[in-house]
């Protein structure tokens, strides 16, 4: 028999998915007009995407959504008592829902701004300085997707210093962008990766 407390905890992680699962890229882009990101630039639904169409409110809103969803499932999970662990279990949830949207056939979005967005009310200090890398990085070189790389690469190390208690679930959280960032580390190695 599953503990309540397990299946509290397991609860909150399928909210966590269903709320990461959200396309604001598409749904925003949709309501203003812009036409589906999937079919447009990169074809991801994501902020950095939805800013080449040079639309910049529509990638703020869609960067704001973003962000939400992994604050939103961290924070539920947080009134509802569960532990820090669990907490980043329940963000590893919607950073999954960001990636494999149930809405959108199970693709989606890269999921950056999802992980920060968690992170942020996991470990404030995390968040902050994953944040610096990211800014860092895109106002030197002006290369999201490096910028993204960058910023998962680091973020254990941060993780292991500010809050090693995270280092499982961050590296989790890591993998995950890394992996969907698979294209975008061959073009950087090839040097063809555009810049914004």
């Amino acid at each position: 028999m599953i503990e309540a407390d397990a299946v509290t905890t397991l609860t909150i992680m399928l909210v966590g998915y269903l709320l990461g699962s959200i396309p604001f890229a598409v749904l925003i882009c949709h309501f203003m007009g812009i036409g589906d990101p999937r079919q447009l630039g990169s074809g991801n639904p994501g902020a950095t995407n939805v800013l080449r169409t040079g639309n910049r409110p529509a990638a703020l809103l869609t960067l704001t959504g973003d962000l939400s969803k992994g604050m939103l499932a961290v924070s539920i999970a947080l009134w509802a008592g569960l532990s820090q662990f669990d907490q980043a279990l329940v963000g590893i949830s919607a950073l999954i829902g960001h990636v494999w949207s149930v809405f959108l056939r199970f693709r989606g979005g890269k999921g950056v701004a999802t992980m920060i967005g968690s992170c942020l009310f996991l470990d404030y200090r995390l968040a902050l300085a994953q944040c610096s890398v990211w800014l860092t990085v895109i106002a030197i070189r002006r290369i999201s997707s490096l910028a993204a790389v960058s910023m998962s690469l680091l973020s254990p190390l941060f993780s292991w210093f500010l809050a090693p208690q995270l280092l499982l679930p961050i590296i989790i959280m890591s993998s995950l962008i890394l992996a969907t960032h698979h294209q975008n580390i061959r073009n950087l190695l090839n040097r063809r990766e555009s810049r914004l």
